[in-house]
């Protein structure tokens, strides 16, 4: 038998036992219409409708599409539901453990189908950043010539881990996270569905939340710990499945923390607050707290990118680009693998020399431009290329610095009004040191008198 093969002997066996079947299983969606979330790539004459012959009979949809997004999201599901309102064969192949060779016999399989029977196949191709460049050009040939349907997932960036030309005989899907209100929606159905609970079992608010929490966005999850959830509930004898029991099945407790509310921006604060203090271990708890809670992965990296300019500036100078790198990690990759990244950036501010002096540079400069203290730019500043700016004396007297030993022209670069404002005042900590000796020599060789 071909690897992973949904025959209609399997299918059958589940019709006759759903109660075998994991939950995530028995509320996989029959239609796109029951697919929640992804309405961006659902709508009337998308690629994926034209897939499953909907439409107004224009071109035929595409015969190789790439599912791109995190886990959890619905890229199997998607690709389940096209087989089914297709009526063709469904074959499910994982990247990690299956290479050329059952490839081939996927494909050399859905040729003999084709030709004996008329049935077309779908190949779920999962996981395909997995796969070297020689076994993704083992697809090639059934894509070319329409042998398959190939619908393949990734969670990483497909133009690094895909290669060229399957990439450009494919059409890039990009899956969004699912919110919480997607999530909610799965659950209830889950909960009345007569594949799912049938009622059997109630979800009070506050065990929803944490369920949602523990979700993190990702459907099987959700699912998942709502089946043992509901399990444990009905074996007590319980027709509601209580916060208590939600967090014995699933051994997560669930954190005080609401997402739109004081929790969020308490916690937020004392996070930052942490790391300004060079407290390392309160900033990690804080940042376990938000982890724990399901936070938005992108809000912490933001905060953390706020901090490192804010509270430590040039005493680091590495301390941003940590921030930054952090940052575009976490919206690649996102959790639970995001914990990591961002563990290591909050780490690396906590513990690096603070100063808040780029902060009050900027404030003060602010609060001078705001009190109307401006004035003209000095002439020999202003820009010189145009027709007729040396007849208006601009850029007349003008020193270049590189033609100068020392790099520093003693010439006037404020306007009048600000010619000995000082807004900048490093500290002398850590790097900021030698920021400090260097400020100090540049505005004497400015010529600069001490405001």
């Amino acid at each position: 038998m071909e690897p992973d093969l949904f025959t209609a002997a399997a299918e059958e066996r589940q019709e006759k036992d759903p109660a075998a079947s994991p939950l995530a299983v028995r509320m996989r969606p029959r239609t796109l219409d029951e697919v929640v979330g992804q309405q961006h790539l659902l709508g009337p004459g998308s690629p994926l409708r034209r897939l499953v012959g909907e439409g107004n009979g224009g071109p035929a949809g595409p015969s190789s599409v790439i599912l791109w997004g995190p886990p959890g999201t619905g890229k199997t599901t998607l690709a389940y539901v096209v087989s089914k309102a297709t009526n063709k064969r469904f074959v499910e192949l994982s990247a990690i453990t299956a290479g050329v060779k059952e490839v081939r016999a996927v494909i050399d399989g859905a040729r003999r189908a084709t030709g004996a029977f008329g049935k077309e196949t779908v190949l779920f191709l999962d996981e395909i950043h997995r796969f070297s460049k020689a076994q993704q050009d083992s697809l090639l040939p059934a894509v070319e010539n329409r042998w398959v349907t190939l619908i393949a997932a990734t969670t990483e960036n497909p133009y690094f881990s895909v290669i060229s030309p399957l990439l450009s005989r494919s059409l890039l899907l990009t899956l969004e996270p699912l919110t919480d209100d997607d999530i909610r929606s799965l659950l209830r159905r889950a909960l009345s569905d007569e594949r799912g609970l049938k009622e059997t079992v109630a979800l009070p608010e506050d065990t929803e939340e944490h369920l949602l929490r523990i979700a993190g966005g990702d459907a099987r999850r959700a699912l998942t710990a709502l089946e043992a959830a509901a399990g444990s509930a009905l074996d007590q004898g319980e027709d509601a499945i209580s916060l208590r029991t939600l967090e014995q099945t699933v051994d997560r407790a669930a954190v005080k923390y609401d997402r739109d509310g004081d929790q969020h921006y308490d916690v937020a604060s004392a996070l930052i607050k942490s790391i300004r203090g060079s407290d390392v271990d309160a900033a990690l708890h804080y940042l376990a707290r938000m982890i724990e809670a399901g936070e938005d992965p992108r809000f912490i990296a933001r905060r953390l990118m706020i901090s490192a300019s804010e509270d430590i500036g040039l005493a680091d100078p590495n301390a941003l680009p940590i921030a930054v790198a952090a940052a575009q990690a976490v919206a690649m990759i996102g959790f639970p693998e995001a914990a990591l990244t961002l563990s290591h950036a909050t780490i690396a501010l906590a513990l690096a020399p603070k100063s808040n002096a780029a902060t009050t540079a900027i404030g003060a400069a602010l609060e001078d431009v705001r009190k109307g203290l401006a004035g003209p730019v000095p002439p020999h500043l202003r820009d010189g290329h145009y027709k007729g700016a040396a007849k208006l004396g601009h850029a007349q007297g003008y020193v270049y610095p590189h033609d100068l030993p020392e790099g520093i022209a003693e010439q006037q670069y404020a306007p009048d009004a600000l010619k000995d404002r000082e807004y900048y005042a490093p500290g002398r900590h850590g790097a900021e040191a030698r920021y400090a000796d260097a400020v100090e020599w540049t505005r004497k060789r400015l010529g600069r008198k001490r405001s």
